[in-house]
């Protein structure tokens, strides 16, 4: 009888969320479908090195899904849409009104289930219907459906919200959300289908990314040929706290390193305005500017700025967008445009870790601003995509591959890694090569375009920063698809305005000729 009320729920949810059926796959003869690498495939065979996943068919309105390398399965309605390629951090079921996401972690339940939900802090934006802990199965799980008020410039917003934490063990976490654009139903007697077992195989990323072509005007499609597709030489660029306000102190450093710079960074907030003389002035001093962009308000403690992604997709920054989108046009010149840099990072307010979990709020905000720019006829921005290379928290729904807006969207692949040294607790030394070699080999099974890295730097409080400087003029080089390295020359102050963090390459002689002759190196 059990049985029959679990799929009777299951079928009222299918109704509740008025989708006629269509069948995202053929079943073959035995009513299964095996998924092998992110491939259909006509065997269930698979080794410990594959990506296997088996859809079997219970009836006319819902099937089975195991995913092996994760250890387990679920009931899912059968006209949603399954996506396992990109099973090493999600599985994911769409349709028009739905999605829901499955994440695993290696973690323990009670910091996660703590840490994930912080964002239900915010009220304002945030409607708690449903938080408790339950036993489903035997297994220790917390509930949690809330909404949130419509974004009505979104043609679909996914504003219901059910997400459930499922403990296996005190290491494992088994997590589900579903976001649907109407009141969740029966989200408990869906879980109740989730079994788990051994993992077998190996969960993998199945896809590649790559960038569209893109109707730029002649300057930026000069640049974007000549720094970062056809040349072999790597260039660098440095964001100096002055310039391009000023170029004084830029051409003093130039002078005593015998090196003139490509890139200079300029960071912008939504209460700054876009000052064009600035980008005339490095364009004349033959630098491009690597606009950042970061939707929040520049006092980040500002309650507000945890609303803000909110506030840009219901319009209410739509002036200030165009009258930017407008500016850049009129420059005319090749722009880097980074938008939302590091956004898996909590210290970032745009980051899903504020939003419901939801990384499509990043998504759907990036796409809009894109939009704007399309629409004022801007074509001499290149969009630069720019995630941390670890993610904070490093839960697999804070994965940064879940904050990629889609290769139409991303002309340039950012890499961010910082020697932070060991100020903070918890913080170690790491040379260059085991901050960028991992990421550097993983990005470049994922994605086409071109790389660069957008900011890095050392620290001094913790190791040899000038032997560190040295290892890594001797070793960049051996990223080729690397074309543009710009050193964050600035400081990272703690909450009593102490230096926790110098990355400035002037602070000493010895360390100014270790960057000279690094530059003597690469030129």
């Amino acid at each position: 009888m059990r049985k029959i009320y679990l799929y009777a729920a299951i079928f009222i949810f299918i109704l509740s969320i008025n989708i006629k059926p269509t069948y995202a796959v053929e079943y073959g003869r035995d009513n299964s479908v095996n998924i092998l690498n992110g491939q259909i495939s006509n065997s269930n065979a698979f080794n410990e090195w594959d990506d296997f996943h088996q859809v079997v068919k219970i009836n006319d309105y819902t099937s089975e899904y195991i995913n092996y390398p994760k250890g387990y399965s679920i009931h899912f309605a059968n006209y949603m849409n399954l996506d396992t390629t990109e099973s090493l951090y999600k599985t994911s079921f769409t349709d028009g009104n739905s999605i829901m996401e499955i994440y695993y972690d290696k973690v323990n339940f009670n910091v996660y289930t703590n840490y994930s939900n912080k964002f239900l802090y915010n009220r304002e934006y945030h409607n708690l219907e449903t938080d408790k802990r339950v036993n489903i199965n035997g297994n220790n799980v917390r509930i949690i459906k809330w909404s949130r008020k419509k974004l009505e410039r979104l043609d679909k917003d996914y504003n219901y919200y059910a997400s459930a934490e499922i403990k296996k063990n005190n290491n494992e976490v088994y997590t589900v959300i579903l976001k649907s654009q109407q009141p969740i139903q029966y989200f408990e007697s869906l879980i109740g289908t989730m079994k788990f077992f051994n993992s077998k195989g190996t969960a993998k990323i199945n896809k590649m990314y790559d960038n569209k072509h893109k109707n730029w005007n002649d300057s930026t499609k000069e640049f974007y040929k000549n720094y970062l597709t056809s040349t072999d030489k790597i260039k660098f660029g440095i964001f100096e706290p002055t310039a391009p306000t000023d170029m004084n102190y830029l051409h003093s450093l130039e002078n005593r390193l015998d090196y003139d710079f490509s890139v200079l960074v300029k960071y912008q907030s939504l209460d700054s305005t876009l000052d064009i003389e600035e980008l005339k002035r490095a364009y004349n001093d033959k630098k491009i500017v690597e606009l950042t962009l970061q939707t929040s308000k520049a006092d980040l403690n500002l309650p507000e700025n945890k609303n803000i992604s909110y506030d840009v997709l219901d319009g209410e920054y739509d002036h200030w967008l165009k009258d930017y989108a407008k500016k850049l046009k009129k420059f005319g010149k090749p722009v880097l445009f980074r938008l939302n840099n590091e956004m898996n990072g909590d210290w970032c307010t745009y980051s899903s870790y504020y939003y419901s979990k939801d990384t499509l709020i990043f998504n759907e905000l990036w796409k809009y601003i894109y939009k704007i720019f399309e629409d004022e006829g801007v074509n001499n921005v290149i969009w630069v995509w720019n995630p941390n290379d670890k993610s904070f928290p490093n839960f697999s729904w804070n994965h940064y591959l879940n904050y990629y807006p889609g290769d139409e969207y991303v002309d340039v692949i950012g890499l961010t890694g910082y020697n932070t040294g060991n100020y903070y607790k918890g913080e170690v030394w790491r040379e260059f090569d085991s901050i960028y070699t991992p990421v550097y080999n993983e990005y470049t099974k994922l994605f086409k375009q071109p790389f660069m890295i957008t900011e890095f730097g050392s620290n001094d409080v913790g190791g040899d920063k000038i032997n560190w400087v040295n290892n890594m003029f001797n070793t960049i080089q051996n990223y080729p698809r690397i074309k543009i390295a710009i050193w964050w020359n600035g400081i990272d102050w703690d909450k009593n305005g102490n230096p926790a963090r110098t990355y400035r390459l002037d602070t000493n002689e010895d360390l100014m000729n270790a960057f000279k002759n690094g530059f003597q190196k690469i030129k």
